[in-house]
């Protein structure tokens, strides 16, 4: 069982930043890949970016969010990060957290292992 706790999320205006985590816990290997995915009022589950819990730490995003999202994780803190820069109001959403033994997923479905995800609000 894996275990995933976000967050970070929070309420900033158009242009800011925010730093979502994903502390992870329980058991991990390093075939794992770690994912974000997001969901709107109203809109499906879409995702965001995912990383290789491997050494080598590759990572793979979504085209809108490709230079303005970094995903990146400490395997010593066990944790898996998510930084957004460059906030749009329509980036609003809950934020999950997920882990999946199907290397380098970008489909929900795929993932076995969800947080409970952290609300991000981005006003105009």
């Amino acid at each position: 069982q894996v275990q995933l706790v976000e967050s970070g999320g929070g309420l900033v205006q158009a242009g800011g930043s925010l730093r979502l985590s994903c502390a992870v816990s329980g058991r991990t290997y390093s075939t794992y890949t770690m994912g974000w995915f997001r969901q709107a009022p109203g809109k499906e589950r879409e995702f965001v970016a995912h990383i290789t819990w491997a050494w080598s730490a590759s990572t793979y995003y979504a085209d809108s969010m490709k230079g303005r999202f970094t995903i990146s994780r400490d395997n010593a803190k066990n944790t898996v990060y998510l930084q957004m820069n460059s906030l749009k109001p329509e980036d609003t959403a809950i934020y999950s957290c997920a882990a999946t033994t199907t290397w380098r997923a970008i489909v929900a479905s795929q993932y076995a292992y969800w947080g409970q995800g952290t609300q991000v609000t981005v006003s105009s």
